[in-house]
């Protein structure tokens, strides 16, 4: 029984095509010139073959069935051909030569099989394509002369069978990664790295229960994984947001004998931790870490810094900093950025001064991630001709900015309506080598629509291919959005089948951002009818997708049909949030029935469902709710 998933053992490659009277073999013309047998090749006329030309070469070389490593017998002495040698062919001391005076030449017309030779030089020829298309990165054709030569005997050499099971994970051709891989099993001896090589590609496709199977499967057939296996499945488990899992693999690895986790394998779970658990479950790992005599390195160091940093504790983070010569590590640039950005981040700038004086002292000059920081804090603080100071600065010291780096003065620009300089900006990108970004473009193009200049925008988007940034859904989004905004319904409608027929399929924010414009506009049936469509066009509506409609009833006082979609979404599968039942609330009340959401959201929030914090904001939204709270509980006395 076949260990490999059945929906991915069919094999596609195309059965050998021999022509008889000397093996007619197609092979990739590319290929074949590579080659240096081309006098052993006799052209034959062209052939077309859908619309295609090809041309079929008679092969005179192929091999029948020699094994790998060729020891080879003839099967037939049938098959004689007269050659040329330089030897005598019949030594005789009787013929009047002796040793000293033999003829260095001579010519025989002695016909002797020579099915042993045209194999071997065959074999060769056949292993030389194996080997070029292998290391060329043309697996496809790779697997194709695999099949031909284990078909013929060979052993499969596991280096090369483990890039090509490597070369089809990348591109996501996971069945003929697993197609390599039965091969090398059964003709061939695999080793952990090709093993590893086929879970980490099980992993890129997201096929965990397969990765999980091959790495059973190595251990049934004697192969105990090493700590690069365990690597393997522990990080495609935290980039899935499977810390529990994760670290259950861990306590599996503890147990082997072979292997023991890496400071790699704490890292990847210390940042793991950091995301799902948050910082203090990442210094237990830290701990854990340090207790089985694992010196955590600068990456290390440098992610628990990062979670510090997103939870606000950047005291704490900059005493970690300034603790780690100490420990035996010397801050890196990529530290000091990381702190920079969570001093900045919290407005700290007199600290984040102090920071950039010790990086100097400690001998870090500031790189282009330095300035990009400076310019987008500086911008998110409206600090805007600073920002384009430190551009200013940037450039003298002989930085060359990036679209990280444009990008917050180009936005910021907009908001403020500066938009001649923000274009201003764009050409200065284009004249300095930095090609603007498709964001860079949507940032323009909504300023744009929004400044009354829609025509303007419209385009310069249908110009966006031409200037090297194609448009892709993102934009198409982006585009619809602010045409609908400025007031210009038919043009934002025209986008969606322009992009169907260029092959951009809408995706979940192309229907959201619709069904949005609808509800802004009061046209209730139909974004109804648009979230009907969204879900037979293979999309399932999100929570966000119901709040859109449910916040446009509520707009409307259509609190009947807004309840009737909340009971819909329910019944579908769909939970619906917090912010559900804030809408609902919120409609109920502004409809005049304010006892009514009172009485509702006392009852959400007893049942735990809304918060404290969402209570409070209700009771500032309608004043009078505690009046008619209390005149409801003296009633109900």
């Amino acid at each position: 029984m076949n260990p490999y998933p059945t929906d991915i053992l069919t094999s596609t490659l195309s059965p050998l095509v021999y022509i008889h009277s000397y093996f007619f073999f197609l092979l990739p013309l590319s290929l074949f010139l590579q080659s240096s047998l081309s006098h052993y090749v006799h052209e034959r006329p062209l052939i077309s073959i859908s619309g295609r030309t090809m041309t079929i070469y008679s092969v005179d070389f192929l091999p029948h069935s020699p094994p790998f490593t060729p020891q080879l017998n003839p099967t037939s002495h049938s098959l004689h051909t007269s050659i040329v040698t330089c030897r005598n062919p019949n030594p005789n001391p009787n013929d009047g030569y002796s040793s000293k005076n033999s003829p260095k030449v001579g010519v025989s017309a002695d016909t002797r099989p020579t099915h042993l030779q045209s194999h071997d030089f065959r074999d060769n020829h056949l292993m030389k394509l194996f080997n070029r298309s292998c290391k060329a990165g043309k697996f496809n054709e790779s697997l194709y002369f695999l099949e031909c030569l284990v078909n013929k005997g060979y052993r499969p050499g596991v280096i090369l069978c483990t890039k090509l099971i490597k070369g089809f994970s990348n591109f996501k051709n996971i069945e003929k990664a697993v197609r390599v891989m039965e091969i090398l099993e059964e003709y061939g001896d695999p080793d952990v790295i090709a093993y590893n090589a086929l879970i980490s590609g099980f992993c890129k496709a997201n096929q965990i229960e397969n990765a999980a199977q091959v790495f059973d499967r190595m251990k049934g057939r004697g192969f105990l994984p090493d700590i690069v296996t365990y690597n393997i499945m522990i990080g495609n488990l935290c980039g899935r947001r499977k810390l529990e899992l994760a670290l259950k693999l861990l306590d599996q690895l503890l147990e082997e004998d072979n292997c023991m986790p890496t400071v790699i394998t704490y890292t990847i779970l210390i940042e793991a931790a950091i995301v799902e658990g948050g910082i203090n479950e990442a210094m237990k790992l830290l701990e854990q870490m340090l207790a089985r005599g694992l010196l955590p390195d600068m990456y290390t160091y440098n992610a628990i810094i990062r979670g510090m940093c997103r939870e606000g504790m950047v005291e704490r983070a900059a005493d970690l900093l300034r603790s780690l010569s100490s420990k035996g590590c010397k801050p890196d640039l990529v530290s000091y950025n990381i702190l920079l950005r969570g001093f900045l981040n919290q407005g700290k700038w007199d600290l984040g001064e102090k920071l950039v004086t010790e990086m100097f002292s400690r001998g870090w000059e500031p790189n282009k991630v330095t300035y990009s920081i400076l310019i987008n804090s500086l911008c998110r603080f409206g600090r805007i001709d600073e920002a384009m100071s430190v551009l200013k600065v940037m450039v003298e010291k002989g930085l060359t900015p990036d679209t990280f780096s444009y990008d917050p003065l180009i936005s910021s620009l907009c908001k403020e309506g500066r938009l001649d300089l923000a274009i201003g900006i764009m050409d200065y990108m284009l004249s300095n080598g930095c090609l603007p970004d498709i964001v860079n473009y949507s940032t323009i193009l909504s300023a744009l629509c929004k400044d009354g200049n829609p025509n303007q925008a419209l385009e310069i988007f249908h110009k966006l291919a031409e200037m090297g940034c194609p448009p892709n859904v993102s934009s198409y989004n982006s585009m619809i959005s602010a045409l609908w905004s400025c007031g210009n319904r038919s043009m934002a409608l025209s986008l969606v089948p322009e992009m169907v027929s260029k092959g951009i399929d809408p995706d979940e924010i192309t229907y959201n951002s619709l069904i949005s414009c609808f509800c802004r506009d009061g046209l209730m049936e139909e974004a109804i009818e648009l979230l009907d469509d969204m879900e037979e066009s293979g999309f399932r509506p999100s929570v966000i997708s119901y709040n859109i409609v449910v916040l446009g009833f509520c707009k409307v006082h259509r609190i009947d049909d807004a309840i009737e979609l909340f009971a819909e979404m329910v019944e579908k599968g769909c939970l619906p949030n917090e912010t559900t039942y804030i809408l609902l609330i919120e409609g109920i009340g502004f409809a005049g029935w304010r006892m009514e959401a009172m009485e509702l959201a006392n009852a959400l929030f007893s049942g735990d469902v809304i918060s404290q914090d969402s209570v409070n904001r209700l009771k500032k939204t309608f004043p009078m709710l505690d009046v008619y709270t209390e005149l409801s509980h003296s009633e109900t006395e």
